[in-house]
């Protein structure tokens, strides 16, 4: 495994992360938010990206100049750990392991998200919940962090209210479960807090909230350090 390598920073720069399998941006709003200068990568075009977009496969680009960024995010395809997509028998790629190993040997920082069927794939993974972020909805994902960066496991409120049924519409006093081809686009880019979504991007979206905080964990593990080296 590649030993991290030190970060210098320039003093009143925005810390630069990389965004890869960036899709229509919930992560990197979060991470902006947070404070870091992003750059999202995906194979795909994504036009409603809110911020640098470069097109091009993720595991080659950070393989190639992942280290030219002081923290990095992934999010490699969930489809292939999806039950729906196991339901239908539909093949997708397994870019975890992959993923994995180009984020290890650039050295840097870096965290690397999945769904609950990608559980046993990662390596002690965090568990993100709405409701630690005050948001109307239940979404969990899981978060796999290296490179020296350490992620603490928040306390996970009760689930109290319900859910709708799934791609159902939201009925008073339930929460929706905004993912395959649901209804109410509007009130799921409100709850999750993403307005420039369609629901392509939302259903498979991270909340911001959730890499907010973890952005905010990053700057003040790792800001010390970079300080140093500076």
């Amino acid at each position: 495994m590649t030993q991290p390598t030190t970060i210098r920073r320039v003093p009143g720069r925005r810390p630069r992360l990389l965004d890869l399998y960036c899709c229509q941006g919930g992560a990197a709003k979060g991470y902006d938010d947070a404070g870091f200068d992003v750059t999202g990568v995906d194979k795909d075009p994504q036009p409603r990206y809110p911020f640098r977009f470069i097109q091009a496969d993720a595991i080659a680009f950070v393989l190639e100049r992942g280290t030219e960024f002081d923290f990095i995010h992934a999010s490699p395809p969930c489809q292939h750990d999806t039950e729906c997509q196991r339901i239908q028998n539909n093949d997708h790629p397994d870019l975890i392991a992959p993923t994995r190993t180009a984020l290890e040997a650039t050295g840097r920082p870096w965290v690397m998200e999945n769904v609950r069927g990608a559980v046993p794939k990662l390596l002690e993974p965090v568990m993100l919940c709405g409701q630690m972020f005050g948001l109307a909805n239940y979404r969990h994902r899981f978060f796999e962090t290296g490179g020296g960066f350490q992620l603490d496991q928040p306390g996970h409120p009760a689930h109290l209210v319900p859910q709708a049924k799934m791609g159902r519409p939201v009925p008073p006093g339930h929460y929706g479960q905004f993912v395959g081809n649901f209804s109410g686009v509007d009130l799921a880019r409100k709850v999750m807090g993403v307005p420039w979504m369609n629901r392509d991007g939302i259903r498979e979206c991270i909340p911001p909230a959730y890499t907010q905080h973890i952005g905010r964990a990053a700057l003040a593990q790792l800001t010390p350090a970079w300080e140093v080296a500076a």
